[in-house]
């Protein structure tokens, strides 16, 4: 099969891996869309330190059973699937949790476990959710990053919020937009610096602001315009030390910030702004099992919103430049998807 191969820290080269082979609880599917995350992208620049050379990787996936493994039931070859990529120890006391499971990884992150930017991929059974019907094939692609979305508003509680600021309008802020709106948070504020994803984000039914306005005031007193108050729960999506120090700043005394956007490994806080205000930071890292159904049914649910996430689709062959200008930053607002067959 063709693959998606790291060569080296910015040099992605399409080349020949073995075909998988299901084992027993295993299943091979051919892979039709897989996502660019942003962690890939900082797996391709080496800024996360969680990718290695010589993987492949890829995540945000979508495609058809290829084969299935002798002991593997309820799956059907040429079904239309994705995959949960967080693969735990099927452990009854891990239930809801299974994504903090000390013996979990990740497909697409575990560098001796070749992932999704390829024509094919190996998955454990357990972890293959079949696509409701009548879903776009391509949108199948965006559960993934809508389940790490699902995960941040339970994590927050914001789906009880009357009024939620979002930090960041890039694909998880999106996917942030359009579970807040799935589940009926209006309004829902989003503070975006680049232009085309605010537009993006007020198409979801979001409000969007710059914060970098300085004619209309600093973000904490936008909010209060909008809002009449502070917001209630702030999700952080995109996890450096100015987007963290925004939503706490822009939310109420005793709110609760969400800390979803990785976009660096450390961050420095104001400790002020959450003892002496008792604002409650809490972190969200993937999602559960459970969540990630939800998420599927939710794609399902909002077809003409999540069609408006997918910027452009992509062949393999071009893969190497697109993340190469994605890196560079080229103004792309939403989800890019590669195409692998």
């Amino acid at each position: 099969m063709r693959a998606l191969v790291l060569e080296d820290f910015h040099r992605l080269v399409v080349a020949e891996r073995p075909d998988p082979v299901a084992g027993p609880h295993d299943v091979v599917l051919d892979v039709a869309f897989t996502g660019i995350c942003g962690s890939d992208l900082h797996g391709y620049t080496g800024a996360s330190g969680r990718r290695e050379p010589g993987q492949v990787m890829g995540h945000e996936s979508v495609g058809h059973i290829r084969s299935v493994g002798s002991e593997v039931t309820g799956l059907d070859v040429g079904q239309a699937v994705t995959f949960n990529p967080v693969v735990a120890p099927p452990t009854p006391a891990w239930a809801g949790r299974e994504h903090l499971h000390p013996g979990k990884y990740v497909l697409g992150v575990r560098p001796d476990v070749d992932a999704a930017f390829a024509e094919q991929v190996l998955v454990p059974a357990r972890n293959v959710v079949p696509l409701p019907d009548g879903l776009p094939l391509e949108h199948g692609a965006l559960i993934e990053p809508v389940a790490v979305a699902v995960h941040a508003l339970r994590r927050a509680g914001a789906a009880g919020a009357r009024n939620t600021l979002v930090v960041g309008g890039g694909p998880i802020g999106q996917s942030v937009v359009l579970a807040l709106r799935h589940a009926g948070v209006d309004p829902v504020l989003v503070s975006e610096i680049d232009a085309a994803r605010r537009e993006l984000v007020e198409h979801l039914g979001a409000v969007a602001i710059d914060p970098r306005d300085a004619a209309t005031g600093p973000l904490a007193e936008r909010v209060e315009a909008r809002f009449g108050r502070l917001a209630d729960v702030t999700i952080d999506a995109v996890g450096v030390d100015a987007s963290l120090a925004d939503a706490l700043i822009a939310t109420r005394v005793g709110g609760v910030v969400c800390l979803v956007g990785r976009g660096r490994p450390r961050v420095s806080i104001d400790a002020f702004e959450i003892t002496t205000t008792e604002r409650s930071l809490v972190g969200s890292f993937t999602y559960s099992a459970d969540d990630f159904r939800e998420a599927a049914r939710l794609v399902a649910g909002e077809t003409t919103s999540s069609r408006a996430l997918i910027s452009r689709i992509v062949p393999l062959d071009e893969a190497p430049e697109t993340f190469a200008a994605l890196a560079a930053g080229d103004g792309t607002p939403g989800k890019v998807l590669v195409a692998l067959s």
